[in-house]
C-alpha cells in the first residue's frame, strides 16, 4: 500500500501501527506535515456533533460536582476524560441498542473521534470549572465566613475558564506538534479508546492488556478508598456495627506507608509527607513520563527530604513555632528530642520549586523563540506555504484570529468584574489576566512533562506579586490567584485532551470547540452544587479542607507583605530562578549531553509535590525501562497499554467513589 494511502483507507488502530517514524532531527513543519499525512483521519469520520458534545456535558456536570468535593476534601482533583471515555461508550451503546429495538430508524455507533470530541467537553465540564471554587472562594469563605454571591461567581467561573482555553492556542502547536511533550494522561486516554475500538489481532492484545490492567488499577483505587466508602455509609446508616465488621474483615490499602522521618537525617517530618503511597496511578504516569523526567523529580524530593529539611529544621526552629503556615509546622508537645513540632518541607520549599519551573519555562521559551512564533503564524516561517498538505493543515488548526477574538472580551470581562465585585482595581485587573500567561505557560509544560499540574503553586505565585502591589488586601490576594492558577489548570487541561486528539488523528480546531462548550456546562452545575454543599462556614470547616486552608493562611500571611517569607525560602527563589535559567541554556549550548541533564521542571516539581508522589514516578520509569532493556518486543508493545490501564482504572473509580459519595452525602443531607 502507498504511504499516501495510509491514513484514507484503514482504521485508525490499522494506521496507527504502520506509520513510519519521523526523524529525531525533524524540523517543526516536517512534525506537523508527518502528522497530517499519516495520523490525520480527516473527514471520514463523525467529530464534534450534538450528542458527543451534549453526552460529554452531561457526564462532566456529574463529575464536576465530584471533582469540587474531592478538592474541598482532600486538596486534589481528578482527572475526567478517560472517566468519561469509558461511561459514554457504555451509556451511549445501550441507548442504541434499546432505541434500535423498539424504533425503526437506527442509531449508529459514536466514532471513536467523537467520543474523543464527547471526553473533551466533559473535561472542560468536570475538570476546568470547579477548582477555583474549592480554594480562592474556599479560603474566602473561611476568612470572612460568608459566600461570594451567585451573580459573581457564576461569570467569574466561566470567565477563568474559557480564559484558559484561548490561552492555550498558541501552546497547543509548540508543545504538542513540535516538542512532542508526553502529557501522560491524555495518552491514556487514547489508548483507552483504542481498546474500546480495538480490531485486529495485535490491537485486541493491546486492548485485553489494558483491560487487565484497568481491573487491577480500579482494584487499587476501591482499596484505598474503602475507609472513605465506610465513612459516608456509616453517617447515613447511623449503626456501624456491620461496616466496622467489614473494615476489619476486608484489607484495603492504606493512604501512605511512613517512613520513619529519622532516615532522612534529624529532621521531623509530618507522618503524612513522607514515605510510599501505594497508589499505582503516579506509577503508571512514570512509566509514560521516562527516567529522566521522573528521576529528575526522585533528585529532587531527595536533595529537600535528606539534606535541605534537615538543615532547615535546624536553622530556623525558633521561627517555626511563629510562621507556622509558612512550613507546615504543626505543633508536638513532650518530643524527647528537644523539637517543637512536624515540618512539611513542600511547604517552605514551594517557593523555591515554583521559582525554578517558571524561570526555566521562560528561558525555554526565548531559547525557542522562533518556534512559538510559528504558533501564532500560518504554516512558516521556513517551511513550505503553498503546499495541499499545508494549505490543509492550517484550515483544522486553531488560528490566530480565534485566539485575539476570545483573549480581548474575555480578559476585559474578568478586569470589569474584578473592578466591580472586588473593587480591585483596574491595573491589578489587567495584571491579574497577563500573569495567567507565563503561569499556564509553566502549568502546560509541567502537565506535558510530569501530568502533574502545580496549580496551587501557580497561585502563590500570583499572592506573592498581590503581596507588593496590593498589601493588606486579603479579597484581591486571593481572587487575583483564583484567575491565574484556573486559567492555567483549564489550558493545561485542554493540552491533555488535544494531546488524546493529536494521538487519534482528530480535527484540533473541532475539539477546541467541545472543551469550550464544556465550560458552559461545568459552570451551569458546579455554582448551585458548591452553595448546596457547603452552605456555610461552619459545613466547609467541618471537612477540613487542605488546600482551601492553605490559600487562606497565605492569603493572611502576605497581606503583611513580602516579609513573612522566611529568609531562607527567598534565598530559595533566587537560587532556583537561576538553576532554571542555567539548565535550558546548558542544554541548548550542549545539545550531545541534553539528554544527561536533569529535568527542569522535574526538579522544580520536586519541591512542590509530596516526596511519595516522586518515589512513585522514579519507581514507574523504572520498571518501563528494565523491561525494556530484558525484552524489548513486549515492551515496546504493551508499556503504554498496561500503563494507560492502571492510569484509567485507579482514576475512574476513584472519580466513580468520589460521585458515589457525593450524591449520597446530598440525599442524605437534604432528606
Amino acid at each position: 500500500m502507498p504511504e499516501d494511502d495510509i491514513n484514507n483507507d484503514l482504521t485508525p488502530l490499522e494506521a496507527s501501527e504502520l506509520i513510519p517514524e519521523l526523524p529525531a532531527d525533524a524540523t517543526p513543519e516536517e512534525k506537523d506535515l508527518h502528522w497530517f499525512k499519516y495520523v490525520y483521519q480527516g473527514d471520514r469520520m463523525k467529530q464534534l456533533t450534538v450528542r458527543a458534545v451534549f453526552m460529554g456535558g452531561i457526564l462532566g456536570m456529574f463529575m464536576s460536582i465530584s471533582n469540587l468535593y474531592t478538592t474541598v476534601k482532600l486538596g486534589w482533583a481528578f482527572g475526567v476524560a478517560i472517566t468519561a471515555c469509558v461511561l459514554s461508550f457504555v451509556i451511549w451503546n445501550g441507548i442504541r441498542l434499546a432505541w434500535n429495538g423498539l424504533f425503526p430508524r437506527k442509531l449508529s455507533m459514536m466514532t471513536i473521534l467523537e467520543n474523543n470530541c464527547m471526553q473533551s467537553t466533559a473535561s472542560a465540564a468536570g475538570y476546568s470549572t470547579g477548582g477555583t471554587i474549592g480554594t480562592a472562594f474556599g479560603a474566602w469563605l473561611l476568612i470572612d465566613g460568608n459566600h461570594v454571591s451567585a451573580w459573581t461567581l457564576t461569570p467569574f467561573v466561566f470567565l477563568v475558564a474559557a480564559l484558559g482555553v484561548f490561552i492555550a492556542i498558541p501552546m497547543k502547536r509548540n508543545m504538542i506538534n513540535h516538542e512532542q511533550l508526553k502529557f501522560p494522561s491524555g495518552i491514556a486516554a487514547a489508548e483507552t479508546l483504542r481498546s474500546l475500538y480495538s480490531e485486529g489481532k495485535e490491537s485486541m492484545q493491546k486492548a485485553w492488556s489494558l483491560l487487565i490492567a484497568l481491573g487491577v488499577g480500579m482494584l487499587t483505587a476501591f482499596s484505598r478508598n474503602y475507609p472513605a466508602v465506610v465513612e459516608v455509609l456509616e453517617d447515613v446508616d447511623k449503626s456501624p456495627s456491620w461496616l466496622s465488621k467489614m473494615v476489619e474483615n476486608h484489607f484495603y490499602v492504606p493512604d501512605l506507608i511512613a517512613f520513619p522521618s529519622r532516615w532522612a537525617g534529624m529532621a521531623r517530618y509530618r507522618l503524612d509527607t513522607f514515605g510510599f503511597e501505594p497508589s499505582l496511578l503516579l506509577v503508571a504516569a512514570g512509566m509514560i513520563v521516562g527516567l529522566r523526567v521522573s528521576l529528575s523529580m526522585l533528585a529532587g524530593s531527595v536533595i529537600l527530604f535528606f539534606f535541605v529539611g534537615p538543615w532547615i529544621t535546624a536553622h530556623d526552629q525558633a521561627e517555626m513555632a511563629a510562621n507556622a503556615a509558612m512550613y507546615g509546622w504543626e505543633p508536638y508537645e513532650a518530643d524527647p528530642d528537644g523539637y517543637l513540632g512536624l515540618f512539611y518541607p513542600v511547604k517552605w520549599a514551594l517557593w523555591g520549586g515554583t521559582s525554578l519551573m517558571v524561570f526555566s519555562s521562560l528561558t525555554a521559551v526565548g531559547i525557542g523563540w522562533k518556534t512559538l512564533v510559528r504558533a501564532f503564524t500560518r504554516f512558516g516561517p521556513g517551511g513550505p506555504t503553498t503546499s495541499a498538505e499545508v494549505e490543509a493543515m492550517s484550515k483544522i488548526e486553531v488560528p490566530t484570529k480565534w485566539f485575539l477574538g476570545g483573549l480581548i472580551p474575555l480578559g476585559l470581562a474578568l478586569v470589569v468584574l474584578q473592578y466591580f465585585a472586588f473593587q480591585m482595581n483596574i491595573f491589578l485587573g489587567v495584571l491579574s489576566v497577563v500573569m495567567s500567561f507565563p503561569l499556564a505557560l509553566v502549568c502546560c509544560r509541567a502537565t506535558g512533562e510530569t501530568d502533574t499540574t502545580p496549580v496551587g503553586a501557580m497561585g502563590k505565585i500570583t499572592q506573592l506579586v498581590y503581596a507588593l502591589v496590593a498589601k493588606g488586601n486579603t479579597l484581591v490576594n486571593l481572587m487575583s490567584a483564583g484567575v491565574t492558577a484556573g486559567a492555567g489548570g483549564s489550558s493545561a487541561d485542554l493540552l491533555t485532551d488535544l494531546k488524546s486528539g493529536y494521538v487519534l488523528g482528530a480535527n484540533p480546531r473541532k475539539q477546541f470547540l467541545a472543551q469550550f462548550f464544556g465550560c458552559f456546562f461545568g459552570t451551569l452545575i458546579v455554582v448551585p452544587a458548591w452553595y448546596l454543599m457547603f452552605p456555610n462556614k461552619e459545613v466547609l470547616e467541618s471537612y477540613h479542607p487542605p488546600a482551601a486552608e492553605m490559600w487562606r493562611a497565605v492569603a493572611i500571611a502576605l497581606t503583611e507583605g513580602i516579609n513573612v517569607i522566611p529568609e531562607t525560602a527567598r534565598w530559595a527563589i533566587v537560587i532556583g530562578g537561576l538553576i532554571g535559567i542555567v539548565l535550558p541554556l546548558i542544554a541548548t549550548l550542549l545539545p550531545k549531553y541534553a539528554k544527561y541533564m536533569p529535568s527542569a521542571m522535574g526538579l522544580g516539581l520536586a519541591w512542590v509535590v509530596p516526596f511519595q508522589n516522586s518515589l512513585s514516578f522514579a519507581i514507574g520509569a523504572a520498571i518501563a525501562w528494565l523491561w525494556l532493556i530484558f525484552h524489548k518486543r513486549t515492551a515496546e508493545k504493551y508499556t503504554i497499554p498496561i500503563a494507560s490501564g492502571v492510569l484509567a482504572g485507579e482514576a475512574l473509580l476513584a472519580a466513580a467513589i468520589a460521585i458515589a459519595c457525593t450524591v449520597i452525602g446530598l440525599i442524605w443531607a437534604s432528606a
